[in-house]
């Protein structure tokens, strides 16, 4: 997928990498945590999803809890399991409802399954928390472009073509 995105604009070079716009940490307390993040942003869902549900488990505090659900949502939408990634976004939205990462996964999904009106409703929470963000700007792009999607400027005309042959 070219949107792999977002999704894993969660991660990065370590544990606090979950954001599309990173920050960078030395080490981690939390190493499945951060392995697995590494993996989803190099493609292996599967197996970055397997060492992010073992770093939830051993989650320290609630950052790392937070990180572990954001990961998990985007994840399984990449893997296309969008129930699993839900319920990891809404788990990860009960406990902060100012996780715009949540929301933009949430997007996401809405928007691949031409659910659009609850894909607004998830670009408008999201924008109104992390306005600049890349994986925000990323989503409502990709949100216009399904639901208006622009016409070519420039009209072919082949009629030549067709009169000479």
């Amino acid at each position: 997928m070219s949107e792999r995105f977002a999704l894993v604009a969660i991660c990065s070079l370590s544990l606090s990498c979950w954001a599309s716009e990173p920050e960078y940490m030395i080490g981690s307390s939390n190493p499945d945590l951060s392995e697995g993040a590494k993996l989803l942003i190099a493609g292996n869902d599967e197996k970055g999803i397997r060492l992010t549900l073992l770093g939830l488990k051993s989650a320290t505090n609630n950052r790392h809890e937070e990180i572990a659900l954001s990961n998990l949502c985007a994840g399984y939408t990449n893997l296309g399991d969008y129930q699993t990634a839900l319920k990891y976004c809404d788990i990860l939205l009960a406990r902060n409802e100012k996780a715009w990462r949540a929301y933009n996964s949430k997007a996401f999904i809405y928007i691949y399954t031409k659910q659009y009106e609850k894909a607004e409703i998830e670009l408008l929470k999201g924008e109104a928390i992390s306005p600049g963000a890349r994986s925000m700007k990323i989503a409502r792009a990709m949100y216009l472009d399904a639901t208006r999607p622009v016409e070519p400027a420039i009209e072919i005309d082949d009629r030549r073509r067709t009169e000479n042959k």
